[in-house]
């Protein structure tokens, strides 16, 4: 299962929707912020195929409004229900963002995601500040979608707008939390990851996906002793176990514990083996030389700026490397240039003062085959010639070269 099969979808817990009635929990406390996600039941098809009219089944609200009857239907796990009351509260009221957000839920819920971007995306041009739009759009783009820097660019800005909104609930604070967490550790912004963990954390101490989310951003922050206490501590949480093993194997690894770490590595891959497949590690003389036929393969442009440039190959990207930047370079970087860009005046004494590397272990961690392996090494290598030539990563990204 992959991280965000991990997820767990929040708009499923009762805790997470503004007029839901509490469930009786006795003494057992508030409900633990978690995300199992939502299952894809009745799936819309591919887009373009042919597809048969099937017509919602009227709204039994059972004396209730069809808004209040779609919630309820919605919080027993009845998405079907839930989305033929949540479409006749927006029929009777098409001006109510509430009923709109109510309709994405429930299609985000029954895997229909199109349509559930359409219903978010008509309650937040109703109403920017509908909370539980906020929520449901934030998850179907940062959690439930495939992930792309877009579609968590556009779950941060949810799932952020929601957080500083004065009208949001309290209660829905720690899942907005959660959400934004999520997405920013996804865009490699880990002081804000750690940052919005802290505010679920501070509401919910046991949240195992806050905990989850605090250990990768520690991990991405370089800092590596609180990170490998935090990763330990989610070893024996079966739905964690497998990222666990794996972050700890990264830590012991770049300790030089190599046996260690491989035995953590094993027990990820045999938790989650498509996860975590073996990695096509060449040898280090190998990758050498594929590093070296990529330079030759250059446009001649590029080969030109590379002229006193050198290209060399890494086990793993030094901790000096990592904390020469604020914030830190993550410690799974692929590659590294070193130095000003090209018309950049050198500083220091060092000769030359420009230089590419890239990581032999993070880059074969990065694929599943020796053929992608070289595309990768090829990309990576595109990837830091653009900061030799003064592009940012920002730019670098919108090129397709992230």
């Amino acid at each position: 299962m992959s991280r965000r099969g991990l997820l767990a979808l929040c708009l499923l817990l009762t805790a997470c929707k503004r007029n839901a009635s509490a469930p009786d929990t006795g003494d057992a406390g508030p409900p633990e912020v978690s995300a199992v996600k939502a299952p894809a039941a009745n799936a819309a098809p591919v887009e373009g195929a042919s597809r048969p009219v099937q017509p919602l089944a009227v709204c039994r609200a059972q004396g209730s409004s069809p808004l209040d009857a779609a919630r309820g239907y919605y919080d027993g796990g009845h998405f079907e229900e839930a989305l033929s009351c949540a479409a006749q509260a927006a029929a009777l009221e098409p001006d109510l963002a509430a009923a709109h957000a109510e309709r994405g839920v429930a299609l985000a819920a029954l895997g229909r995601e199109p349509e559930a971007q359409l219903a978010f995306a008509r309650a937040l041009a109703i109403d920017p500040g509908d909370s539980d739009a906020l929520l449901g759009a934030a998850h179907l783009y940062a959690v439930q979608l495939p992930s792309t820097r877009e579609r968590d660019e556009l779950g941060t800005l949810y799932a952020e707008r929601g957080l500083s909104h004065p009208g949001t609930p309290p209660e829905l604070i720690p899942h907005l939390a959660l959400v934004a967490a999520m997405a920013f550790n996804d865009l490699g912004q880990a002081e804000e990851a750690l940052a919005r963990a802290a505010i679920v954390l501070a509401r919910e101490p046991g949240s195992r996906e806050a905990l989850y989310e605090r250990a990768l951003a520690l991990f991405e922050l370089c800092r590596f002793s609180e990170a490998k206490t935090a990763f330990l501590s989610l070893v024996s949480d079966a739905e964690r176990a497998a990222h666990a093993h794996q972050h700890l194997g990264l830590l012991l690894e770049r300790e030089g514990k190599w046996k260690q770490a491989q035995a953590h590595f094993e027990k990820a891959r045999s938790l989650a083996p498509e996860d975590f497949p073996t990695p096509p590690l060449p040898g280090e003389d190998a990758f050498r030389v594929d590093v070296a036929r990529a330079v030759s393969e250059l446009p001649v442009d590029m080969r030109s700026d590379l002229e006193g440039v050198p290209v060399t190959a890494e086990e793993l990207p030094s901790e000096s490397d990592l904390l020469a930047n604020q914030p830190p370079l993550s410690p799974t970087i692929l590659g590294l240039f070193r130095g000003p860009p090209l018309g950049a005046p050198c500083d220091g004494t060092e000769t030359p003062c420009r230089s590419v590397v890239l990581y032999r272990r993070n880059l074969a961690r990065a694929v599943r085959t020796p053929a992608e392996l070289r595309e990768q090494i090829r990309v990576t290598l595109l990837h830091e010639i653009g900061h030799l030539r003064g592009e940012d990563d920002e730019e670098l990204a919108a090129r397709g070269l992230e």
